[in-house]
C-alpha cells in the first residue's frame, strides 16, 4: 500500500548517482549497498532536519549548523536524526565553510549505517538535485516504456486461441518471476515461470484466501498470519520511510510506530484499543517471504478467481503490470468455470444429446440426492435473483425455476434446514434413477407444508401396507378403481390433496390455491363419478392406497 510519507516519485539508486562524472560525487562512509535508492534531494543546514525530511531524500549540507569545538556526541546525535527520519544518504558540501569532510560526521555515518557522499567544490546543491530529477525522469520514462511494451505483449497474447497461459507465460517474462491462476476452489489451474521456493508458494496460495470473504472474528485453520493488502507495498528504501513517519508519532499510543503501521495493513486487523471488526473483502494481497516478493489479485468477475505473482525481486512498474494481467484475465475468465461447474455442464450436454440420468449422475459428485420444491412467502412468483440464493442457502447450483416453484437437488449428505421467507417440501434421498419420484414427493411434501402453514415438510419413507402388495397387482387395481377421474387432473389432485389433509377444505384450498366451494364442487364430482361414499373411512383407505400408486 502507497505510503503518504513517502513522494510519489520514482526512486533513483545511489550507484547512479555517483556514476554521473559531471558531479564527482564519493562516497566516503556508509553501507556500499547496490539497492539504497533515493527519492529527494534535500538541502539543509539545520542542526535537527528530522522535522522536516518525508524519508528517502540526500540530505545536502555544507556543515553551517556544526558549532566550533562540535565533538563526536554532537555528530552522533545529528546522524541519528537523519536516520530516525528516513533520511536515505547525506551529502556534504566542502567549501566554503569546511576545507574537509569532519572526520566525526564520517565515524557517525559509518556506525548508524548512513551513506555519506563528498560533494566536491565545483558542484553546487542545486546541480545535485537537477541530476536527481533528470534521473528521476529517465526513471519514469523506462518504467512507462516498461509497461507500455508489458501492456501490447499481454494484449498480444490474449488474442491467442488459448489465451490463458499465453498471457501467464508472457506476465512470467515481463516480472521475472512466476505467475499462476487459481480457481475458486483455490486450486492451480495453471502457471508459468520458474515456481518459488515451496515455502513461498504455500504462502502464496494461502494469501490468496485474504481475497475471499470470511468471518472476520475466526481466522481459517492454518491461515498464515495475515498481509498487507492492497497494492504492493512500497519498494525497500520506503520501510525506512515508514519508520521515519511512525516514530514521529511514537508515544503517542504507547506502541512502536512501525509496528503499529504494520498491524493496521493487516487484512482485518483492529487499530490498538477497537474491536476488530468486518471489513470489505481486498481487490489485492502482498507479502514477502524468504527475500520472495508475493502478490495476489481477485479478478473481477466475481467468481473467485486470483492471480498470484511470485518475483525475486521488485521493481517499479510491477504492480501496474500484473494489474494489466488481472484485468485481461478478468474477461477472459468471465466464462471460465471451475472443474464442479464444468462437470455439471458436461452431465447436461451428455442428458440433451439421449444419456440416460443414471449414466451421468457421477458427474454431479453425489450418489443420492434430496428433491426440494420451495414456493416464497408471498404472491408473486421467485425471481431468478432469488432462486440463484435459495439454490446457494441449500448448497447446491442445480436449481430449476420453474413457474411459481423452484425445484432445487441437493446431495443428500447437505442438510436441508427451515429457511426464512420459502415454504419447502423435501423428498427423501433416493438414487438418480429415482429423481422422477423424488419430484413427484416433493411436489407433495410442499402442498401439504403450504396448507398446514409449514415452513418445511419432508416426505415419511417408512415401510407401508402397500408394499405387501405386488407392485403390477397394486398398479392394476389403482388404474381401474380411479379410471372414472383418471382423464381429469384436477380431479384426482384435489382428491389426493383433500384425503392427505384429512378432509379439510381450508387447507386443501389453500394448498391448491382455489377457493374453498371450488374444492367441495370438485369433491363432490369426484364422489358421483366414483360412486362412493367419500366419509366411509374404508373408502378412502382404498383410495389414498390407489392414489399412492399414480
Amino acid at each position: 500500500m502507497t505510503d503518504p510519507m513517502v513522494p510519489p516519485t520514482p526512486p533513483v539508486h545511489l550507484q547512479a548517482l555517483l556514476a554521473r562524472e559531471d558531479l564527482g560525487l564519493r562516497r566516503i562512509a556508509g553501507p556500499d549497498d547496490p539497492g539504497t535508492v533515493i527519492r529527494w534531494a534535500h538541502a539543509s543546514e539545520m542542526a535537527d532536519p528530522y522535522p522536516y525530511l518525508l524519508g528517502g531524500e540526500l540530505l545536502l549540507s555544507a556543515g553551517v549548523h556544526i558549532p566550533e569545538g562540535a565533538g563526536p556526541g554532537y555528530f552522533d546525535a545529528y546522524v541519528s536524526r537523519i536516520v530516525a527520519a528516513g533520511g536515505a544518504a547525506l551529502g556534504f558540501g566542502v567549501a566554503p565553510v569546511h576545507e574537509a569532510v569532519p572526520k566525526a560526521l564520517v565515524e557517525a555515518c559509518e556506525m548508524h549505517g548512513l551513506p555519506l557522499l563528498e560533494v566536491p567544490p565545483r558542484t553546487t546543491f542545486s546541480a545535485v538535485a537537477r541530476a536527481v530529477w533528470q534521473l528521476m525522469a529517465q526513471a519514469r520514462l523506462a518504467e512507462l516504456r516498461r509497461v507500455t511494451e508489458a501492456q501490447q505483449s499481454l494484449a498480444a497474447a490474449a488474442t491467442r486461441p488459448d489465451p490463458l497461459r499465453p498471457v501467464l507465460r508472457r506476465l512470467a517474462q515481463r516480472l521475472n518471476g512466476w505467475a499462476a491462476l487459481y480457481a475458486p476452489d483455490t486450486t492451480e489451474l495453471a502457471a508459468s515461470g520458474p515456481p518459488p521456493p515451496p515455502t513461498a508458494h504455500q504462502a502464496l496460495t494461502n494469501l490468496t484466501q485474504a481475497l475471499r470473504p470470511s468471518d472476520p472474528t475466526t481466522p481459517a485453520a492454518g491461515s498464515p498470519p495475515p498481509a498487507t493488502v492492497g497494492s504492493p507495498p512500497a519498494a525497500a528504501a520506503g520501510s525506512r520511510a515508514a519508520a521515519a513517519a511512525g516514530s514521529r508519532a511514537a508515544g503517542a499510543m504507547g506502541v512502536p510506530p512501525l509496528e503499529r503501521s504494520r498491524e493496521w495493513g493487516r487484512v482485518g486487523a483492529a487499530a490498538p484499543g477497537k474491536h476488530r471488526q468486518a471489513t470489505p473483502t481486498p481487490t489485492s494481497a502482498s507479502d514477502t517471504v524468504d527475500g520472495t516478493h508475493l502478490a495476489a489479485y481477485a479478478l473481477g468477475t466475481g467468481h473467485g478467481f486470483v492471480l498470484a505473482v511470485a518475483t525475486p525481486h521488485r521493481t517499479p512498474g510491477d504492480h501496474t503490470i500484473a494489474s494489466v494481467a488481472a484485468a485481461l484475465l478478468t474477461l477472459l475468465t468471465g466464462q471460465l468455470r471451475s472443474s464442479t461447474a464444468t462437470a455439471r455442464s458436461s452431465a447436461l450436454v451428455r442428458l440433451l444429446l439421449g444419456t440416460p440420468p443414471p449414466e451421468v449422475a457421477h458427474l454431479l459428485g453425489a450418489e443420492r440426492w434430496h428433491m426440494v420444491h420451495a414456493r416464497p412467502d408471498g404472491q408473486a412468483p421467485p425471481d431468478p435473483l432469488a432462486a440463484a440464493a435459495l439454490g446457494t442457502a441449500l448448497g447446491s447450483a442445480l436449481v430449476d425455476p420453474a413457474g411459481e416453484t423452484v425445484r432445487v437437488l441437493v446431495p443428500a449428505d447437505h442438510p436441508v434446514e427451515p429457511l426464512p421467507g420459502w415454504t419447502l417440501g423435501v423428498s427423501t434421498a433416493v438414487a438418480p434413477e429415482d429423481w422422477p419420484a423424488a419430484d413427484t414427493q416433493a411436489a407433495r411434501a410442499l402442498a401439504r407444508a403450504r396448507a398446514t402453514r409449514a415452513r418445511l415438510l419432508r416426505h415419511g419413507d417408512r415401510p407401508a401396507l402397500a408394499d405387501l402388495v405386488p407392485p403390477h397387482d397394486a398398479d392394476a387395481h389403482a388404474r381401474s378403481l380411479l379410471a372414472p377421474i383418471a382423464a381429469t387432473p384436477a380431479l384426482t389432485d384435489t382428491l389426493r390433496t383433500w384425503l392427505s389433509l384429512h378432509g379439510s377444505w381450508d387447507r386443501t384450498a389453500v394448498a391448491l390455491s382455489v377457493h374453498r366451494n371450488t374444492v367441495r364442487q370438485r369433491i363432490a364430482r369426484c364422489a358421483a363419478l366414483l360412486d362412493a361414499d367419500l366419509d366411509d373411512p374404508d373408502v378412502r383407505m382404498e383410495l389414498w392406497f390407489a392414489l399412492r400408486r399414480t
